[in-house]
């Protein structure tokens, strides 16, 4: 709709047309008709102006702003997670955050009614995408690539329950590390669990453990103890919520709600109980029930292989073998993994409820269900939960009132007395040209008090100062902000000399 003004415009110069042409009564009625057509235009437009008053600036609900000092904590926490992915030798790629809505569905279980859908758009249906594992896939298959070891760092939407004390959001950052190809059992499995106790350690996040399971040693245990195969994927997704709900919860969900008998559900209770290391994978092979079922038998011997590597690798101690981690995600197909952060060794056990902070596992079939022939491309990955991760730091700062610089000033350009911003503009891009980090106040005539106040609050550790006096002998004050002494340097040393400074610090 056109502005008033122009309305209001048009209204009166046709008004004025008629006028011209038409009898003088008629003319006094469309005066009168046109007069309330310009008032109502008037009205209508004034309307959602006043409504306005009552509008509530708000994030969505499950959102946030990121504020310049959060920002900084998030970038290094990203640099150190993807400077891992790196050291690996993984490529980066990136996907677009819709995708079609059929490339979605039926690839997450019962999470499928957590993916947001987007109105119809030129004629295709869209969803935001859930996760960054599924658009990866999607690409393999696109591009026919049969070998990849890709990392992605990118937002992601779910249209769940927030719960922002705990770091759970409907935006928000993963960062995710796939290994895809056919390859020796095992070793990229290996290299994933490696990477998320690098990952995990540099942070310092505490004590952790990374608790491990396969599949197939899940299904494995449901046909054994008499889950029927149609509710496999039912109860596998009660008992993933055993990290956030007692096993008795979790019981009467599967009885109460998913029909299954209570004599099952007591079977699956003795062996979600049980986790431990080398030990219990052999306990295992020993199972009366287990070891009759072959798609359990291969998941502990893939499990017995992993751990043999893991001790190489010297990570053993921080693997747990888990019989109670599902990760209800369809597209899992083996080995699947979730680290957990430890308050103290004394309260490990009960510690295990603080939350996932990185997880994954082996989707081998994800690929094919995209490929029109269905050809496969084994994939293992792994997904670093940076928001939780984020909640965590951004708490202990709080605690220890650590400050932040939000910004990475190095230099300040200063002047003690007035008509001096040519000389300060000057010397900033002179410092700019050399690639050197600079600010100045935007004022013609600040003062010097203002000036260095300002480099103490930004944490900015050098100050150069030009003045009268400094023009006439071609030097330049420069200042260390902390100890406050000053030194007079060249104007032709300048750069040289800041260059030096900032490489010894």
């Amino acid at each position: 709709m056109p502005p008033f003004g122009f309305l209001h415009m048009r209204v009166w110069a046709s008004l004025f047309g008629q006028l011209l042409r038409s009898p003088r009564a008629v003319c006094i009625r469309e005066v009168h008709f046109h007069s309330q057509f310009a008032e109502a235009v008037l009205t209508s437009q004034l309307k959602p102006q006043q409504e306005k008053s009552n509008f509530i600036i708000k994030t969505p609900k499950g959102t946030r702003d990121i504020s310049p000092q959060q920002m900084v904590v998030r970038e290094k926490i990203l640099d150190m997670v993807v400077g891992c992915f790196k050291r690996h030798g993984a490529k980066r790629l990136d996907t677009p955050a819709f995708e079609l809505k059929e490339m979605l569905t039926e690839k997450y279980g019962e999470d499928s009614g957590l993916i947001y859908d987007l109105k119809d758009q030129g004629g295709e249906l869209l969803s935001l995408r859930y996760d960054l594992t599924v658009p990866f896939a999607r690409y393999l298959a696109m591009n026919k690539v049969k070998k990849m070891k890709r990392y992605h760092v990118g937002k992601v939407w779910r249209r769940e329950s927030p719960t922002i004390v705990q770091g759970r959001y409907r935006e928000f950052c993963q960062c995710d590390f796939d290994i895809a190809g056919q390859f020796d059992p095992m070793i990229p499995d290996a290299e994933c669990l490696k990477i998320m106790c690098e990952i995990l350690s540099g942070l310092q996040l505490g004590d952790f453990i990374i608790k491990v399971n396969d599949r197939r040693v899940l299904d494995g245990m449901f046909a054994v103890c008499g889950v029927p195969e149609s509710k496999f994927h039912a109860i596998c997704s009660s008992i993933d919520k055993l990290d956030k709900i007692s096993w008795k919860d979790v019981r009467h969900e599967m009885v109460a709600k998913k029909g299954l008998a209570p004599e099952v559900a007591d079977r699956i209770g003795d062996y979600v109980q049980c986790h431990g290391g080398v030990s219990l994978i052999e306990q295992m092979f020993q199972d009366p029930r287990l070891s009759q079922n072959k798609q359990a038998l291969d998941g502990l011997g893939d499990l017995k292989l992993l751990f043999e590597y893991l001790t190489l690798f010297g990570i053993a101690e921080k693997i747990s073998f888990d019989l109670s981690l599902a990760r209800g995600l369809d597209y899992y197909t083996g080995v699947i993994y979730e680290a957990v952060l430890l308050q103290t060794p004394a309260q490990a056990q009960e510690s295990f409820n603080v939350g996932s902070v990185a997880a994954g596992g082996r989707y081998d079939k994800l690929v094919g269900m995209f490929d029109p022939k269905g050809h496969k491309v084994p994939c293992v990955g792994l997904s670093i939960g940076v928001e939780r991760i984020f909640s965590i730091v951004e708490q202990r700062m709080k605690t220890f009132g650590q400050k932040i610089r939000t910004t990475e000033t190095q230099v300040f350009v200063a002047t003690p007395q007035k008509n001096f911003l040519h000389e300060r503009l000057k010397l900033i891009a002179e410092l700019w040209d050399a690639g050197i980090k600079a600010e100045l106040l935007y004022k013609n005539n600040p003062k010097l008090l203002t000036q260095l106040h300002y480099c103490e609050d930004m944490g900015i550790p050098l100050v150069v100062i030009i003045g009268e006096q400094e023009m006439k002998e071609g030097i330049i004050k420069l200042r260390s902000v902390a100890s406050r002494e000053e030194v007079a340097i060249k104007r032709e040393n300048l750069v040289a000399e800041i260059q030096k400074r900032l490489s010894e610090s």
